[in-house]
């Protein structure tokens, strides 16, 4: 009798194991904990710690509060931007790992957290009925880095990211723009500053603007991908480049705001 209690026991072990969360090293604490698929692989603690961005109050850049940036803008190319968490010590703090640091590791916490930005500018879409036309089609682009920066860093983490939220949602990620010449840090400038700075520093592919027109699609949708959104300078640009050279609707996708 004994020793079936130890065999069940052995097998009610083995059973909780195989359906329990894998108990590894958290990537954002470094703690060993219960790791959760369903929570970006994170343990409790960090992933509760998230400042998602569950509501917007700017209809244009996802604000949850009244943005002057975009009151102030003159026209805007793109026609909303959509960010995933608020851009809090916590997260400046991870964006600094991956971005300055170089722990890669990180690139597909932060890629999957762009999905909950994407949801929620697929959930404004639908309420605003935007028409899709038979020949409709989504395309994921980001915003590129100087060579000098991608030497610097080893890696552009927009193109990282972009690539995460592609393979997640099976859209197409396609590199549509280049950087025509390097610019200092955007986040040290003032605003008129950035305007300044980023005046046709973005220039469009011109080999993937020639497949694209070339194909049957009437219009595109493309989603622009970025880490921070800060005034929405480097997204408007972007977005002027395309709707330029493109019959296109741009959208922004940023992982903090």
């Amino acid at each position: 009798m004994r020793v079936w209690r130890v065999w069940l026991e052995g097998m009610r072990a083995a059973v909780y194991s195989l359906l329990s969360p894998m108990k590894k090293e958290c990537l954002v604490c470094k703690q060993p904990s219960r790791i959760q698929v369903e929570k970006l692989g994170l343990c409790n603690s960090c992933y509760i710690r998230i400042p998602w961005i569950r509501e917007a109050l700017c209809r244009i850049c996802g604000r949850g509060e009244v943005c002057y940036d975009c009151q102030r803008r003159q026209y805007a190319y793109f026609s909303q931007s959509r960010s995933a968490v608020r851009y809090d010590e916590t997260m400046k703090g991870l964006l600094a790992r991956y971005k300055y640091r170089g722990d890669e590791r990180l690139k597909g916490i932060i890629g999957g957290m762009l999905v909950h930005a994407y949801h929620l500018l697929q959930k404004e879409m639908e309420q605003q009925r935007c028409a899709e036309s038979p020949s409709f089609q989504e395309l994921i682009t980001f915003v590129p880095v100087s060579e000098r920066r991608l030497l610097e860093r080893g890696f552009n983490q927009a193109e990282q990211m972009a690539n995460e939220l592609g393979r997640i949602t099976g859209i197409p990620v396609v590199p549509l723009l280049n950087r025509s010449k390097h610019t200092d840090k955007q986040s040290f400038k003032r605003r008129s500053e950035r305007l300044d700075d980023l005046t046709n520093v973005f220039e469009m592919d011109k080999m993937f603007q020639s497949q694209l027109t070339s194909y049957l699609a009437a219009s595109y949708v493309i989603y622009i991908v970025d880490d921070v959104y800060t005034t929405g300078s480097t997204m408007n640009q972007c977005a002027k480049v395309l709707s330029e050279c493109l019959p296109v609707k741009v959208f922004g996708i940023t992982w903090a705001r």
